[in-house]
């Protein structure tokens, strides 16, 4: 990997909105090092390198601090300061909070937050060091709304979401720019992996995952505190500011609630 271009690194990048942050960082001229917890990584890699792009694929568990630190290794034998850093990595989970497996509300929480927050100490240290860095984080409109069956979700969003803005003004003397990208619904592999394809919102249509990261990135260029993708999505947050927040959960779950067992409680 060549040291002439600048160095993006972008998690949960198999797929969806990372893979495609991967290919505008790779557009503009960026050297990628893209990590996922899935095989099909390797393959993003090769569809990235036919773009022209020196690319380093890290197959890691970012749910667990042995996988960020696997991250970090791979990205410091490189010898070169990351420019950019878009934590894109997460993993959702539908159904009622009771009837949901442990292991998966844990991994739930380790990826979305826990992963996501060390990788950014360790990555955000070496940028403030440096007085130079740009940092995206994919937070989610999700994080403005009581989620009804998909209540741990929901919750670690909001986290990323208030996180952001913290981070972001504790670096406002810096050179370091720290942007959050809070998407709605988004066609990608979210909904399958969290079971949630027999859901009313599993089922809408969907934002493009390639406008979504195009939107994301650019707010990440041009330093913004954060930015929404899509009118429906920036009116509905807005409406959240001035909703209550048992009326709000009540609308989640009409969206989020099964449709066997939303039948059922009719």
């Amino acid at each position: 990997m060549s040291n002439r271009n600048p160095l993006a690194v972008i998690t949960g990048a198999s797929t969806g909105i990372g893979y495609q942050l991967a290919r505008l960082a790779v557009a503009h001229g960026y050297d990628v090092v893209i990590a996922a917890d899935e095989p099909s990584i390797e393959k993003a890699a090769a569809e990235l390198r036919r773009e022209g792009a020196d690319v380093v694929a890290v197959q890691a568990d970012l749910a667990t601090q042995d996988g960020v630190d696997a991250l970090y290794a791979a990205v410091s034998r490189l010898g070169r300061p990351v420019d950019a850093l878009m934590a894109n990595a997460g993993r959702g989970l539908g159904d009622a909070f009771l009837d949901q497996d442990w292991k998966r509300i844990r991994h739930v929480i380790d990826t979305n937050i826990i992963g996501t927050v060390y990788l950014i100490h360790l990555i955000g240290r070496d940028m403030r060091a440096r007085n130079s860095g740009r940092i995206l984080i994919t937070g989610s409109i999700a994080g403005f709304i009581p989620g009804s069956f998909q209540a741990v979700y929901n919750a670690t969003k909001a986290f990323l979401d208030n996180f952001a803005y913290a981070l972001r003004n504790e670096l406002k003397d810096t050179a370091v720019t720290v942007s959050c990208l809070m998407p709605g619904p988004t066609d990608t592999e979210f909904f399958r992996r969290a079971d949630m394809l027999d859901t009313p919102v599993g089922q809408d249509k969907k934002d493009d995952p390639a406008d979504v990261a195009r939107i994301g990135f650019d707010a990440m260029m041009n330093g913004e505190a954060d930015v929404v993708s899509g009118w429906k999505n920036k009116l509905q947050t807005t409406l959240a500011n001035i909703t209550p927040s048992e009326l709000l959960a009540e609308q989640h779950r009409k969206m989020a609630e099964p449709n066997d067992r939303h039948s059922d409680t009719k």
